[in-house]
């Protein structure tokens, strides 16, 4: 027969080059080389080699298919020159393109880029991460934790941390709690669930929420059998008016820096809300999700202080810190401690507890503080770039600048954000436009896009708002190349 499969030994190879198991089906009759090629193609094709994955040595891959070398460098180096693979001296050959952007070319259509430029709003930067600070707490943590530290841990959290986060809090935002009113959680997905199925079984029918605000929250209460109500929210913050009259058991909020819009709830809103909450019997679900980044005026306390009794405080670690340690808390209310506790040990039996302790290291050494200052520096950096971005290229200027991680960049006349938006998918900017965050996105607003300016990674956010204001102003060809 001229075909046949065959695959590559999981053994040392003789090169020092990568050693894997990859099964290809060998069409001998086309001749080695191409036979080669179109198993290669056919297995990127499919799926089967994915982006990115490392192709074994030219030299282990001949042994194992009992070819010549030269034919399989021959092939990688075809695959390469049609785009198919990557190489480069020194490293592994490596799978370059997609299924989806294969099947584009081929069809005679434009390639489909990755998101390459990644301005997403609500995203921190990842090489941000205090890497030797944390490893340094972790070998703390590691040399001095007590054995019981590596059992299962407290539903409520790690009592270390909710004593550091206690102090903290109190401190930096003006929160008034105690550790055993803390309760450690893995980020605010998790505490909004919590809470939302905590009220569902308390016979709660409805909560209200922001309009605009992130649609991912809307779900996760609807998930919980909770009907949403949208509050509308203007220049001063919340529409605090509007709850008057309305039947639900809870208002979500983003107190000091609206998502998106990136106001701040008005001094007088914020005794009418807790006011509100004490005659309904409501609580307040304050959502204080980049609250450490202000700029161009002094931090906004928490409005939790106003009441601890009606308001649940949430914060969390994955815009100081990152989203991949899955850490955040709630400050709550006397009545809500136990409810939620074993809500958390019904989910999860509670969060990992080195990262906690590691948490709770870089809280009382200093070494949080030391690096959010860094991070402030940072990210106003970023934020004057943007908008002298703007100004240079003749833009209007954008709003929600006074902290956070993003701005909102309203759109000329006769520019609707699905046309931006489409454009910068084909150039490989990943955006947001305000639509997105809207209740009802059918209804004509403002148009604007919701510019993340902390997602880039490290020395990236230039060339990314480079390509961004090219986009903006037009500057850039079909190909998403600048003009020259």
């Amino acid at each position: 027969m001229s075909t046949e499969w065959s695959s590559t030994q999981a053994r040392p190879p003789s090169d020092g080059g990568p050693s894997l198991d990859l099964v290809l089906h060998l069409d001998r009759s086309q001749g080695l080389r191409h036979g080669l090629e179109a198993a290669l193609r056919e297995a990127i094709r499919s799926g089967r080699l994915r982006v990115g994955t490392s192709l074994p040595s030219t030299r282990t891959l001949a042994a194992d298919l009992e070819v010549a070398r030269g034919t399989v460098t021959a092939a990688y180096a075809q695959l390469t020159a049609e785009g198919y693979l990557a190489a480069r001296q020194g490293a592994p050959t490596r799978v370059r393109w997609r299924p989806d952007v294969l099947a584009s070319e081929e069809a005679g259509g434009d390639p489909v880029p990755t998101e390459r430029w990644d301005l997403r709003a609500g995203w921190p930067d990842p090489a941000s991460f205090p890497r030797q600070a944390w490893a340094a707490a972790t070998r703390r943590v590691l040399r001095g934790a007590a054995t019981g530290a590596f059992g299962y841990g407290d539903p409520f959290g790690h009592l270390h941390l909710r004593r550091a986060l206690a102090g903290y809090l109190g401190r930096a935002r003006e929160v008034r709690t105690r550790p055993d009113r803390m309760l450690v959680c893995s980020g605010y997905t998790q505490a909004l669930d919590l809470l939302c199925r905590v009220l569902r079984s308390r016979g709660a029918k409805a909560v209200a929420m922001e309009d605009p605000c992130a649609p991912r929250y809307r779900r996760i209460a609807e998930a919980a059998g909770l009907r949403v109500v949208a509050v509308p929210c203007d220049d001063d913050g919340l529409r605090v008016d509007v709850l008057r009259g309305l039947d639900v058991a809870a208002v979500v909020t983003t107190p000091a820096h609206q998502y998106p819009l990136g106001v701040t709830l008005a001094p007088a809103r914020r005794t009418r809300l807790v006011d509100w909450a004490g005659r309904t019997g409501a609580i307040v679900v304050e959502d204080d999700y980049d609250g450490e980044f202000r700029y161009d005026r002094q931090p906004v306390g928490a409005v939790q202080a106003l009441d601890p009794d009606r308001v649940v405080y949430v914060g969390t670690a994955s815009k100081t810190l990152s989203p991949a340690l899955r850490l955040g808390w709630l400050a709550l209310p006397g009545w809500l401690v136990e409810p939620l506790g074993e809500a958390k040990s019904l989910a999860d039996r509670g969060s990992g507890v080195l990262d906690q302790l590691v948490l709770a290291d870089l809280i009382e050494r200093g070494d949080l503080d030391r690096h959010l200052r860094l991070l402030r520096q940072s990210y106003r950096r970023r934020r004057d770039l943007l908008v002298a971005g703007l100004r240079e290229r003749g833009g209007p200027p954008p709003t929600g600048i006074a902290a956070g991680l993003h701005a909102v960049v309203p759109l000329d006349l006769g520019r609707t954000e699905s046309d931006v938006l489409a454009r910068a998918r084909s150039l490989g900017i990943a955006l947001n436009g305000l639509g997105d965050y809207w209740y009802d996105p059918g209804r004509v607003r403002e148009q604007a896009l919701v510019v993340g300016y902390g997602a880039p990674a490290g020395s990236a956010y230039q060339p990314t708002l480079s390509r961004f204001l090219d986009l903006w102003s037009g500057d850039d060809d079909a190909r998403g190349r600048p003009r020259r």
